[in-house]
């Protein structure tokens, strides 16, 4: 057999294939660190009770691996619908509410049409509708970094957007909508309101409330934060039952593991369990307000989430070289959100135990000699 030889000219004529639209596009990524605390992701910081994660695997070792799951999560949805109050033919589960949202955009977004995103916010909402072919209309939030909310329904006039996605709590501002500014857009706009409430556990409206009568309404969660789940990538959707049914088109089959289904299920019906850690986060997000805002050199925003956003306006400090020496120095690991619009100088600490932000505070401290 002759042996191909890959040129730079070969290469080149396979990318010709990808849709201008995604080679244009940066891809969502993180780099790889090991540090000693990490404070970069918004995870909890608390593991699942053991007796309870003991007894979880139990089940999972008298399940048929070799078999694949229920085509329909049916226990996971059953267990979503009576936690929320939704009937379950409105509920959709997924590989983590990342998949939901792609599935929900794939079947809404294509060439020319608009969807509004106030910004900053979590990236992947503009990712998915650039690679979708559609347009994202941006929304500056105002210097506070909250949502203009007035801004928000222009734009979706002017654009006869078809929809807009906000993310409240938002995802790195930690600022949240209240249930008048939510229920103002939906009335004012024509458009699908998408609400990712990934963080709204810690904090904010909860929207759940707010679905009945409103077909145009959309709600997200996500096991990944208050639900110590990060690492098992569960979420669930809440629509109208006949919109749910035409987004679980672009879901693939099998989407969710009977790994996933099983745990998050149960997860869902001990959820009291994990109470105990979401109010130490809670807690320990406002310590970390009040203690940074003490310092000179640091404006810190207000958060409804787990996590806490601060600009460093330090004259010898830079925010890159406070990034640099708590990693290097302490081995704690924020998130550098400085690239995002508006937050110029900015970094995101994510809430850990007690012990590690008492690590982090004094980190800082120590940098900015005070």
């Amino acid at each position: 057999m002759t042996e191909r030889v890959v040129t730079a000219e070969s290469v080149d004529e396979a990318l010709r294939l990808v849709k201008p639209v995604v080679r244009g596009l940066g891809a969502y990524t993180l780099r790889p660190y090991e540090p000693r605390i990490k404070l970069n992701q918004n995870e909890s910081p608390y593991d699942v009770p053991e007796p309870l994660k003991r007894r979880l695997w139990e089940r999972l070792a008298d399940r048929p691996w070799n078999r694949y799951p229920p085509f329909v999560a049916a226990d996971f949805i059953a267990a979503v619908s009576e936690v929320t109050g939704w009937p379950e033919a409105g509920v959709l589960v997924g590989n983590g509410s990342n998949e939901l949202i792609q599935a929900l955009l794939s079947v809404v977004v294509e060439p020319g049409v608009s969807v509004v995103i106030p910004e900053p916010t979590f990236t992947l909402y503009q990712l998915v509708s650039g690679v979708s072919g559609g347009t994202a209309v941006s929304v500056a939030l105002d210097e506070e970094m909250r949502f203009r909310v007035d801004a928000i329904i222009e734009a979706a006039r002017t654009s006869r957007a078809a929809m807009i996605v906000l993310c409240t709590p938002n995802n790195p501002t930690g600022r949240s909508l209240t249930r008048e500014e939510i229920e103002r857009i939906y009335d004012s706009t024509d458009a699908l309101i998408v609400l990712d409430q990934a963080y709204v556990e810690f904090g904010g409206y909860n929207a759940i409330p707010l679905l009945a009568g409103r077909p145009r309404l959309v709600v997200l969660r996500t096991f990944s934060k208050a639900m110590a789940m990060a690492g098992l990538r569960a979420g669930y959707l809440l629509a109208h039952p006949e919109l749910a049914t035409e987004i679980a088109k672009a879901k693939l089959p099998y989407n969710v593991n009977f790994v996933t289904e099983t745990i998050a299920a149960e997860m869902l019906r001990a959820h009291d369990l994990l109470q105990p850690g979401v109010d130490s986060m809670s807690a320990e997000r406002d310590r970390i307000i009040r203690e940074l805002s003490a310092l000179e050199g640091l404006t810190v925003f207000p958060s409804d989430a787990n996590f806490v956003l601060f600009r460093v306006e330090h004259g010898e400090i830079s925010h890159t070289t406070l990034f640099n020496r708590l990693l290097e120095e302490d081995g704690i690991l924020v998130r550098d959100v400085s690239k995002y619009p508006m937050l110029e100088h900015c970094l995101r600490v994510s809430t850990g135990t007690p012990e590690e932000n008492d690590a982090f505070l004094a980190g800082i401290r120590r940098i900015l000699g005070q």
